[in-house]
């Protein structure tokens, strides 16, 4: 089976990413209120429930990779918006969620991504080459 490296990376990326997201959706659908998942009083759209679809569009932003830290598990985006964390376009480092994430990415590389707040920054849970 001869594939594509980014095909493989996308695979191992969509494989990674369901884990992830099951652990996030059990954690948040857990505890209810908006203080147990990091928004205290501030308004936000709930109207998709927690297990949607990390890969839906509106919930995925666009970037472009600037730097690959492997030993550190850490990306440097330039991103556009981040929709679900209400974020404006700018460059900074994120963590990933699991390092095979890192896999095969190079700067330039233009990707679509989902990051979630964590207690030590920001993390990226699932990342896919932009069509």
């Amino acid at each position: 089976m001869n594939k594509c490296p980014i095909q493989a990376l996308a695979l191992r990326l969509a494989i990674c990413a369901t884990a992830a997201l099951t652990v996030s959706a059990q954690a948040t659908g857990a505890s209810g209120g908006h203080s147990a998942h990091g928004h205290g009083a501030q308004g936000h759209d709930h109207s998709r429930p927690a297990s949607a679809p990390a890969a839906a569009p509106d919930s995925m932003a666009s970037g472009e990779v600037r730097r690959v830290d492997s030993s550190a598990g850490k990306l440097t985006l330039r991103h556009g918006e981040i929709p679900n964390l209400d974020m404006p376009p700018m460059t900074m480092v994120f963590e990933v969620a699991d390092r095979a994430f890192l896999a095969g990415l190079k700067p330039g590389d233009k990707i679509r991504f989902r990051a979630e707040k964590s207690s030590t920054g920001f993390v990226v849970t699932v990342i896919e080459p932009a069509r």
